[in-house]
């Protein structure tokens, strides 16, 4: 067997259209999984590149050229299992790199664990689903410079492209890229549940058919919310049902899974003590979602208002534009402020513009605004908020005020739209410069003697109240 540049563990849908990419421009690839009929989607797909599939591991490490780069592309709670099997097969200096969805904690364990024992490993955040694997995702590495070095090449020919640039990029020392990645996976969580908050809004409060809203979709999918959820909302909304009749979206179940990285998102956000409401709220929604029967029990118990809007549809379907824009861009706002407390107390060193930049294409959360982020960070690389960006600032004033009058108007309607309530509380606490945290800290000195600080005086106070 010939020797390939190339290794990639998981042959599943994601890493069989990655090693074809890989292969696609250029690179021999060497495939391995013990699911035969993997391997054998992976020869029979293959045959115009240099690329392979085998069922062994012993002809999987024989056949790649030293040192061997070999990627996992497995579930998070199979890593383990496979480095298990992996590294008593491997010799000094060959880089294994982790490309799947793993907890940033997990990879810290593991970069030293393997780098202790003479070998080399990066944290690989991928984003971009099948399509993007195979055409070119958004790749988001971490860990030593040197040894993401041997790869640099191979992962730059097989990422998206954006005016071209790479959407990859080095991104720093260890946990960085899977850290990033995450965070990329909050913010997706944040977006997908204010894009389902218009939908329940256009469905419920202005009564809109499927094919309405879906026209509405497309039209925005060039506009100031144009991005990859948004197109994808306006393909799913005029999808029919083959089977059952109808339209698809209506006989989907309202009850939301989730693999877990938005919740590691908010998990670590409070540990680092950085505001992620918006965040916080999506991910708290799919959790109230999956109470389907107490939902339906509580539906023919509570009461509230007629949810119906009676505004003219074309001006309010354009506030809901505006609002859907305001939202969007704090929930970025959040992420990004995060990845800059992170950095800082983690020494990452990471380049906020060159994370924007990458986020542009391949990735799902690509959208037209990352390019006046990606341009805020490059002009004041130590901005410490983006909403401190002279544009930023501009769309957000324009754009809180639809947001302000819609959620009156759907308040009134009785149409939960936690996401975006918790957007607008954001903004309007972090432009605040008296905030009541100061009753909070005299309650916790009252109950607790915890003490407070006082206004322009050193030191710490108690109170005997």
């Amino acid at each position: 067997m010939e020797n390939y540049d190339f290794g990639l563990i998981g042959l599943g849908v994601m890493g069989r259209n990655f090693i074809l990419n890989i292969a696609e421009n250029g690179h021999s690839a060497l495939g391995y999984d013990l699911d035969k009929e993997k391997v054998d989607a992976l020869n029979k797909e293959a045959k115009e590149f240099n690329v392979k599939g085998v069922t062994t591991l012993k002809d999987f490490i024989s056949g790649l050229a030293k040192p061997r780069k070999i990627m996992l592309l497995v579930p998070a709670d199979v890593v383990d299992k496979a480095l298990d099997d992996l590294l008593p097969l491997l010799e000094k200096d060959d880089l294994v790199i982790d490309g799947g969805n793993s907890h940033p904690n997990d990879t810290e364990r593991r970069e030293k664990e393997i780098v202790n024992k003479g070998f080399r490993y990066l944290g690989v955040g991928i984003s971009g689903g099948a399509e993007g694997a195979r055409h070119g995702p958004s790749m988001m590495p971490g860990g030593n410079k040197k040894s993401y070095e041997l790869v640099k090449d191979i992962f730059t020919d097989a990422a998206a492209k954006v005016k071209g640039d790479a959407c990859v990029t080095w991104l720093g020392e260890g946990s960085a890229g899977h850290f990033v990645k995450m965070v990329h996976n909050g913010i997706e969580y944040g977006i997908m549940q204010l894009i389902s908050e218009v939908y329940d809004v256009m469905r419920d409060g202005l009564k809109m058919e499927n094919k309405e809203m879906q026209a509405i979709f497309e039209t925005w999918k060039n506009g100031p919310v144009a991005s990859y959820l948004v197109e994808i909302t306006a393909d799913i909304l005029g999808k029919e049902d083959k089977k059952e009749g109808g339209y698809l979206i209506d006989n989907i179940l309202d009850s939301a899974k989730q693999k877990g990285t938005g919740k590691w998102t908010s998990q670590l956000a409070m540990d680092f003590q950085a505001p992620v409401p918006t965040i916080d709220t999506a991910v708290s929604m799919r959790h109230l979602s999956a109470f389907k029967t107490e939902r339906e029990t509580a539906d023919s118990i509570l009461k509230g208002p007629e949810p119906r809007i009676t505004d003219d549809k074309a001006i309010f379907t354009k506030k809901l534009e505006n609002a859907l824009f305001f939202g969007m861009m704090i929930t970025y706002v959040q992420g990004f402020e995060f990845l800059r407390i992170a950095s800082g107390e983690k020494k990452f060193g990471l380049n906020l513009s060159d994370v924007a930049r990458i986020w542009r294409g391949g990735c799902i959360i690509r959208s037209a605004m990352l390019e006046d982020f990606m341009n805020a960070y490059k002009k004041y690389p130590k901005l410490p908020n983006l909403l401190f960006d002279n544009q930023l600032s501009s769309s957000a004033d324009l754009n809180q005020l639809d947001l302000r009058k819609v959620i009156i108007q759907v308040a009134d309607a009785g149409i939960p739209i936690p996401g975006f309530m918790s957007a607008l509380g954001y903004f309007d606490a972090f432009r605040s410069g008296q905030l009541a945290a100061n009753l909070i800290q005299a309650q916790r000195d009252y109950f607790g003697s915890h003490k407070y600080q006082k206004v322009g005086e050193e030191g710490v106070f108690h109170t005997d109240w």
